[in-house]
C-alpha cells in the first residue's frame, strides 16, 4: 500500500525520487521521506507528515542531492501518521537506511531481541527491525552486505518489499520482495526501484518483476539477482508496453474523471482482442485451460476484494445463467478463515486490479494447495496473481491513478462476460447464434457509455441537488444489484456521503426506516420490461410513499417513471445482462460530482490506497 522509489546512477536522485513519489500517490499515504547518500559521505534522511508537497517545502528550504537515494509514501499500519514513524527507517550508527511495503509479522520479538544487544529503536514501526537487524549482522564483519540482508530477511517472517542504502556503500541500491510488489527499472547506466511501472515509466524502458524471497543489488552499470539462500538468478528483462502519457490527466481536471472517459475506449480494446469478426470469443490461454475443465467443473468459487468483489457478484450470475454451473463468491479476506471446503474439480477465478491484493493472493495459494485450477484476472502485465494463475485474463485498461476503481472495474465485468460466454460453449449450453447476438450486444456498448458521458453536465445538476445529503441508498435487483453496491461504494469513497447499497427486495426488511424526505435513494430501473423491471417500480412507490427523493436511471424513452421520480439519469438501453456496463458509470458520474461538490480530493481520498498489499 505504500510507495518505495529508488535510485543509483550518475544524475541527482531527489528530483528523480520526488517525480516516482508523485506518480505513486495514487496507492494513498500519510507521510513521505527520503534518504540519500550525499557526496560528504553521510546519509541524510528527510521526512515530513502529510501530502508529498511537505516533503518538497522542506527539500527546498535545505536541499539534499546524491547519486543513490531511496523514497517512500506512508500508509500507516504500525504507529500513528508521525515524523517519526515515516520511512526511511536508520539502524543505530546511521549508515543504513530503508523503506518497506508490507508488514514484519515477527518484528516485536525481533526488536526485543535486538533492543536486549543494546540497540535503540526511535519509532512503533515493524519496519525498523530490518536496518538494525542489518547493522547487527555486520557487527564482526563476517559477511558482506547482502549476506546481511539476506540473513536478516531469513529472520524476518511476513512480506516485504525493500528499498536499502548503505551510507559507505555509494553505488550500490538494494532491493528486495517477499509478498508485496517490487520492480527494478533498467535504465542506460543508471537503474531504479519502484512499487509500480507508472512511478518511473517516463525513465526506463525495461524493468525486471521481483519475485517473492529474491534480493536484487543494482550498480550503475547493471543488476545482480539472488535468493534468500544466496543462489544466483538470471534477472528475467521484460519490455514496458505502457506509454508514458498513459499516466497523465490528458486534460482533465482528475485522473478518475479521465479514466471514467477512457472506459469506452478500454472496452472495445477488449472485445477487439477477444471476439472474432465471426462474433466468437477467444480468451487465449484462459480458453485453453477451460476447455481442458469445462467438461468435468462441478463448481465456480470467485475470489476478490471491494470493488473486485461486486465485479465477481455480476459474474457468478452469469456463469450460472449461461454455462450452468454452481458458482459462488467468496471475498479475498474471509475465504481462508471459513475453512473452505472445496469439491473437485472446482475453477477458482481471483479478480484483483493490480494484481497485488494480499488478501486474494493468499486465499489464491490456498485454493492451489487444494489443488484447484485457478484463472486471474487482472489489469497489470507480470503482476504476483497472473504469474501464479494458471490462466490469466488482461483487462488491458491501461493504467489507473485515481484510488477509485473506475475503468479497471468496467474492464472486470467485460471479462466476465466473455468468460461466461466462452465457458457456456464449451460445455454446449450456448449455440452459435446466441453467441453472436450476445458479442453483438457488447459491440454496442462503448457507444452506449458515450452517450451517458455526452449527459455528464446533466448528471452534475443531479447531484447539486442532493451533494449535501448525509446519507443516501442505491437499490438494485439482479445483475444490477452488483451495481447498486459499487455505485454505493464509489459515493463513500471519493465524497465521504455515507451510502449503502441494497437488494431493492431487501429494502423492506430494514434499510426502508431510514427514508425520509431527506434521504436521495439511486434506483437503477433498466431494462424496460420484465418481472424485474415491475418489482423495481414497487419499490419505488414504496419509496415514494415515505417520501424519498428518488433518482431513477432508466432506459431512454421511459415515460413511466416521470411522475415518480424526482430525477431521472437517461441511459441507452441493453440487454438486461449488459445493463451494468453502462449503468456503472452513470453511478460513477453522480459519485464524481458529489465529491466535487464537497470539496473532496477526488483522485486521493482519505485512509485509501489503490493496491492493497497488507492483509
Amino acid at each position: 500500500m505504500c510507495g518505495i522509489v529508488g535510485y543509483v546512477g550518475p544524475r541527482n536522485a531527489v528530483p528523480l525520487l520526488l517525480e516516482g513519489m508523485q506518480r505513486l500517490e495514487y496507492r494513498g499515504y500519510d507521510s513521505a521521506g527520503v534518504a540519500v547518500r550525499q557526496a560528504d559521505g553521510r546519509l541524510a534522511v528527510r521526512k515530513r507528515v502529510g501530502r508529498l508537497a511537505n516533503l518538497e517545502e522542506a527539500l527546498e528550504t535545505e536541499p539534499l542531492a546524491g547519486q543513490l537515494g531511496i523514497g517512500h509514501t506512508r500508509w500507516a499500519t504500525h504507529g500513528e501518521p508521525s515524523e517519526v514513524n515515516s520511512h526511511p527507517h536508520v539502524d543505530c550508527a546511521g549508515n543504513i537506511a530503508a523503506v518497506h511495503n508490507g508488514i514484519i509479522e515477527n518484528y516485536l520479538a525481533l526488536r526485543s531481541d535486538l533492543e536486549a544487544k543494546g540497540h535503540v529503536f526511535r519509532s512503533q514501526t515493524d519496519t525498523e527491525v530490518i536496518p538494525h537487524l542489518i547493522e547487527e549482522l555486520l557487527k564482526d564483519g563476517a559477511v558482506s552486505r547482502s549476506a546481511a540482508i539476506r540473513q536478516a530477511l531469513r529472520q524476518a517472517q511476513g512480506a516485504y518489499a525493500l528499498g536499502i542504502v548503505f551510507r559507505d556503500e555509494p553505488a550500490v541500491l538494494y532491493a528486495a520482495r517477499c509478498g508485496s510488489p517490487l520492480i527494478v527499472g533498467v535504465g542506460e547506466g543508471e537503474q531504479f526501484i519502484a512499487s509500480d511501472v507508472p512511478a518511473i515509466l517516463n525513465r526506463v524502458k525495461q524493468v525486471i518483476y521481483l519475485n517473492d524471497g529474491e534480493v536484487a543489488e543494482l550498480r550503475p552499470a547493471g543488476v545482480a539477482m539472488a535468493k534468500l539462500d544466496g543462489t544466483p538468478v538470471q534477472p528475467e528483462i521484460k519490455t514496458v508496453t505502457l506509454r508514458a502519457e498513459a499516466a497523465e490527466r490528458a486534460g482533465f481536471e482528475t485522473f478518475m474523471l479521465k479514466e471514467i472517459h477512457e472506459q469506452p475506449r478500454v472496452l472495445r480494446t477488449m472485445l477487439e482482442t477477444h471476439v472474432g469478426k465471426d462474433g466468437a470469443v477467444n480468451l487465449g490461454e484462459v480458453s485453453d485451460l477451460l476447455a481442458a475443465e469445462a467438461a468435468g467443473l462441478q463448481r465456480i468459487v470467485i475470489l476478490a476484494c471491494g470493488t473486485a468483489y461486486y465485479a465477481g457478484m455480476y459474474g457468478r450470475l452469469l456463469l450460472e445463467a449461461w454455462a450452468g454451473i454452481p458458482c459462488e463468491t467468496d471475498l479475498g479476506s474471509e475465504f481462508r478463515y471459513r475453512h473452505p471446503r472445496l469439491p473437485e474439480r472446482t475453477l477458482v477465478v481471483a479478480v484483483s486490479q493490480s494484481g497485488e491484493t494480499a488478501d486474494t493472493l493468499a486465499s489464491v495459494r490456498l485454493a492451489r494447495r487444494m489443488e484447484c485450477k485457478v484463472v486471474g484476472i487482472c489489469n497489470v502485465a507480470g503482476s504476483t496473481l497472473l504469474r501464479e494463475s494458471d490462466g490469466g485474463l488482461l483487462t488491458q485498461a491501461g493504467p489507473e491513478i485515481g484510488v477509485a476503481s473506475t475503468k479497471a472495474f468496467s474492464a472486470q465485468l467485460l471479462a466476465f462476460a466473455l468468460l461466461a460466454i466462452r465457458l457456456a460453449r464449451l460445455r454446449g449450453a450456448m449455440d452459435a447464434a446466441r453467441e453472436r447476438e450476445l458479442t453483438a450486444a457488447l459491440a454496442r456498448i462503448p457507444d452506449g457509455i458515450h452517450r451517458v458521458l455526452e449527459r455528464q453536465d446533466d448528471v452534475r445538476r443531479i447531484s447539486q441537488k442532493y451533494y449535501e445529503c448525509y446519507n443516501a441508498l442505491y437499490l438494485g435487483r439482479r445483475f444490477n444489484y452488483p451495481i447498486a453496491l459499487e455505485g454505493a461504494l464509489k459515493n463513500k469513497e471519493i465524497s465521504y456521503q455515507h451510502a449503502e447499497g441494497y437488494a431493492a427486495g431487501e429494502m423492506k426488511h430494514g434499510p426502508i426506516a431510514l427514508i425520509n424526505e431527506f434521504l436521495p435513494v439511486v434506483c437503477l430501473c433498466t431494462p424496460t420490461a420484465d418481472e424485474v423491471r415491475d418489482k423495481m417500480v414497487s419499490n419505488l412507490k414504496e419509496v415514494e410513499a415515505r417520501k424519498g427523493r428518488i433518482i431513477a436511471v432508466a432506459a431512454e424513452g421511459d415515460a413511466t417513471l416521470q411522475g415518480l421520480a424526482q430525477d431521472v439519469i437517461p441511459v441507452p438501453e441493453t440487454i438486461e445482462e449488459f445493463s451494468p456496463l453502462i449503468n456503472v458509470v452513470a453511478l460513477q458520474l453522480f459519485a464524481y460530482y458529489n465529491a466535487k461538490l464537497r470539496g473532496a480530493d477526488i483522485d486521493k481520498p482519505r485512509n485509501l490506497a489503490k493496491s492493497v498489499t497488507v492483509e
